[in-house]
């Protein structure tokens, strides 16, 4: 194979019981009586002895491409690298497996962003620069040397900091990416958890920032979502660290708490020598907190490369275009647009259902929840918006009957799809016979190209529930809501852990499926842009969070924005080039006139 390509063999998807080696007996090399594709017996994996290898350096390349086509488990990918890599990767995790390309470098006293899709290796390079992992430079085969690794970089800006690294003189403070999994590792007080992390005598004022002062004599397993992110930020920015790595700040945040912590990050990195290296898919959030940006692109599951830092602003609207400039370089045969648009104009259809004052309370002194009456209108999306701790996912559960209201009555004849906001898998089953066992339109033309196509399903149907991603399994779960036969479709947070396209694709497939099926959606979420593309109305919850919620009655996307956004005094522009909300910084020339003119978001 030429000295720029790989050949990568899924072994999760490598199923030698159930097909005949069509991969080995096709392979052209093979069957001069070269060894191309060959057994790993003893190397593989377990209860898998007889699964393939390929050698790269007899392979022909993706001109060929025979095994790939031939392979009945899309297991095999060839890939022709670009011509730009001249250098080994990084890391490779082992033979025809993901390899990494270039290493982010971060830089005393700035913010550096990630942006790049999921499974391209940003995490990877995270756990590089922690100190969790050693780059292997591409010789998976052996443990690597640190004089190896101070040799690939010498004489560039990650030699200081690997240099430091190595000899024990860099402390690193690192959030973990899927916070929903920090209840299985800590049990106890959210006070404990923090006191332990605060080297800096700080979590007090991090907590009133925060807003995490009510939940601190809490059982960490009784936070939600959003608690959980605000506690891992607290815990991982109260400790005095040279280095802070923070995957992904923004799941479960709504909007206000978003842009709290992009000012506490910068805060921290402004005090002096302290570095920030923030993987995030909010673009307004990362275009507020980053002070330069690496892109990440590749394929998926197969190789990821780093591309040198580039401004904030130039990277994400290259990164949207899908043309890297200074690299030359195509990653995505089409842009990812934005539309600007001014709100909907709805004309008031046939009411679907009808719900009178609601008011649920947990109990004394404890969280209470006030709902307007209002209709839901047939043929809709309903988007639902507000702070965090407000009543949005309780409003959810009465409706779909997990909870009864202490005043009023949710009388719905009305059969509801629900994806919940949290994600819990306990089932042994592949993604395929799950999602077949939901809807008799699985695999029909319709079913691949509106649902299966757009959320990426077809990588992952044979891959068992519990082994996917957050990312993986927020995608499945879309799919099986929207696959069900109901009168309304109800979404919490379908956002969360999707890319930047995957959320695009992601809210395509919503919006389509509601006018091509004529269906009545509601949708949760702190994605304004997902929320701007999908809804026709809005519904605000506003009040105390974590104390008391009130949802207001159904109304239009620019009043709803409007008053929205007010409650949360932050105000959104559009990127000349590109057509991207963005956030304003606060107080800003733009800030004060667009608040002036009371438009928060739709400003003319």
């Amino acid at each position: 194979m030429a000295d720029d390509s790989i050949a990568v063999v899924d072994l999760e998807r490598c199923q030698p019981d159930r097909c005949n080696y069509e991969c080995k007996n096709f392979c052209p090399p093979n069957r001069t009586g070269k060894e191309c594709i060959t057994l790993r017996g003893e190397d593989a994996m377990e209860g898998k002895p007889d699964q393939v290898r390929i050698s790269e350096e007899i392979c022909l390349g993706e001109t060929c491409g025979i095994c790939v086509e031939k392979c009945p488990f899309d297991a095999i990918e060839i890939i022709n690298l670009p011509q730009e890599l001249s250098e080994e990767p990084a890391h490779r995790y082992g033979e025809n497996a993901f390899s990494l390309y270039g290493l982010p470098a971060p830089e005393e006293g700035r913010v550096t962003g990630i942006l790049g899709p999921n499974g391209i290796g940003k995490t990877t390079a995270v756990r590089i620069l922690a100190g969790e992992m050693h780059p292997n430079l591409g010789d998976y085969g052996r443990e690597p040397e640190w004089s190896d690794i101070l040799d690939r970089y010498r004489g560039t800006e990650l030699q200081d900091y690997l240099r430091d690294l190595r000899d024990g003189d860099v402390k690193v403070a690192r959030k973990p990416q899927y916070v929903d999994q920090i209840p299985k590792q800590f049990d106890g007080k959210t006070r404990t958890l923090l006191e332990s992390a605060d080297e800096r005598g700080v979590i007090e004022r991090l907590a009133e920032r925060l807003s995490i002062t009510p939940v601190l004599d809490q059982d960490i397993d009784s936070l939600s979502g959003g608690e959980l992110q605000r506690v891992a930020l607290a815990a991982t920015l109260a400790r005095d660290a040279d280095f802070y790595f923070l995957d992904e700040v923004t799941p479960y945040l709504d909007i206000g708490q978003r842009v709290t912590a992009a000012r506490l990050i910068r805060e921290l990195a402004e005090e002096g020598d302290r570095s920030m290296l923030v993987v995030e898919h909010d673009l307004a959030i990362l275009d507020l907190l980053a002070d330069n940006l690496h892109l990440a692109y590749g394929e998926p599951g197969a190789y990821g490369v780093i591309t040198k830092p580039k401004s904030v602003r130039n990277g994400i609207n290259e990164y949207l275009k899908g043309y890297l400039e200074n690299e030359n370089m195509r990653i995505r045969p089409k842009a990812i647009t934005f539309e600007e648009h001014a709100p909907r104009t709805v004309d008031e259809g046939d009411v679907l259902a009808e719900y009178p004052d609601l008011s649920m309370s947990y109990g004394e002194g404890e969280f209470s929840l006030d709902v307007d009456a209002g209709q839901i209108h047939e043929n809709e999306v309903l988007g639902i918006v507000g702070p965090n701790g407000i009543g949005k996912s309780t409003f959810a559960k009465l409706l779909n009957g997990a909870l009864e209201p202490t005043e009023g009555d949710v009388d719905f004849e009305l059969d509801i799809s629900y994806k919940p906001q949290y994600i819990e898998i306990d089932k042994q089953m592949r993604v395929d016979v799950f999602l077949s066992s939901i809807t008799d339109q699985f695999g029909s033309s319709y079913w691949d190209t509106e649902i299966a196509q757009p959320l990426q399903l077809h990588r992952i149907m044979e891959q068992n529930l519990d082994d996917l991603s957050g990312g993986e399994r927020q995608r499945v779960a879309i799919a099986a809501c929207l696959s069900e036969d109901a009168d309304l479709y109800l979404l919490d947070e379908p956002s969360a852990h999707l890319d930047v396209e995957q959320r695009v694709q992601a809210t395509r497939a919503i919006r389509r499926y509601a006018e091509s099926q004529d269906a009545t959606v509601m949708v949760i979420d702190h994605d304004i842009y997902m929320i701007d593309l999908l809804a026709d109305r809005l519904m605000v919850f506003d009040g105390e969070p974590a104390h008391h919620g009130h949802a207001g009655t159904p109304q239009g996307m620019r009043s709803g924005m409007n008053e929205f956004l007010a409650n949360l005094d932050v105000t959104f522009r559009r990127d000349e080039r590109t057509k991207r909300p963005r956030v304003n910084k606060p107080d800003s020339q733009l800030d004060r006139q667009q608040k002036s003119q009371g438009e928060y978001y739709y400003a003319p």
